[in-house]
């Protein structure tokens, strides 16, 4: 979600013009470091929650906007939802636009990653890449964020009352655990997805040792 610029693939192995080993690893860690802020960074999952309220916030008034059109009694109250669901979709859709961006963005932060940690292996300068309290970060907000949508998909139709419980309402309940659980989701996906490289990166037994 970073809108910084990312760092180039590395260069064919035909082509690559490094004195030694060194300088290759040096160029590696640089490359990697800037690459592993994009992709797990704190700013990242601040990004994504902004991005999401925003998209919860053109939900909320694109509902509202529905029940105006039903419970409509004069041309006033129809202008006024008019006016309501313009200011969601100004919402929704540049929100929604970023995230779909952004997450094309971070599957090539993804290739990038994997393709400049292929270049070698150290197994010492690595470990800092392992991030677990990053990954943490993201992997229980971003749990709770699903378990939450998920239950509030489901049980907000099952509990609802005719007479009792209009369908806007209903609507924009389901809409909103429907967000929780789309953002929940690419949190979850991205924690999982970082742990399962920094593992193939670092086996246990190397960042231990490191780290001692």
């Amino acid at each position: 979600m970073s809108g910084r610029t990312l760092p180039p693939p590395p260069p064919p192995f035909g082509v690559r013009a490094w004195p030694d080993r060194t300088s290759l690893l040096a160029d590696r860690a640089r490359a990697m470091a800037e690459l592993h802020r994009m992709s797990i960074g704190g700013a990242v999952l601040v990004q994504l929650w902004l991005l999401a309220a925003g998209f919860a916030v053109g939900w909320v008034l694109i509902a509202s906007a529905l029940r105006t059109f039903v419970e409509a009694i004069d041309p006033l109250s129809q202008l006024f939802g008019g006016v309501l669901l313009l200011l969601g979709a100004a919402f929704v859709v540049p929100t929604g636009l970023l995230i779909g961006f952004g997450l094309a963005r971070d599957a090539k932060v993804r290739r990038l990653l994997r393709a400049w940690s292929s270049l070698d292996s150290d197994p010492a300068g690595d470990a800092r890449f392992a991030s677990p309290g990053l990954s943490l970060t993201w992997f229980l907000p971003s749990f709770l964020m699903c378990a939450g949508g998920l239950w509030s998909c489901f049980a907000v139709p099952a509990g609802a009352e005719p007479g009792q419980d209009t369908v806007p309402g209903v609507v924009l309940l389901m809409g909103l655990g429907m967000i929780l659980w789309l953002t929940g989701l690419i949190g979850v996906s991205k924690a999982v997805g970082h742990y399962r490289w920094a593992l193939r990166l670092v086996p246990r037994r190397a960042a231990a040792g490191a780290r001692a």
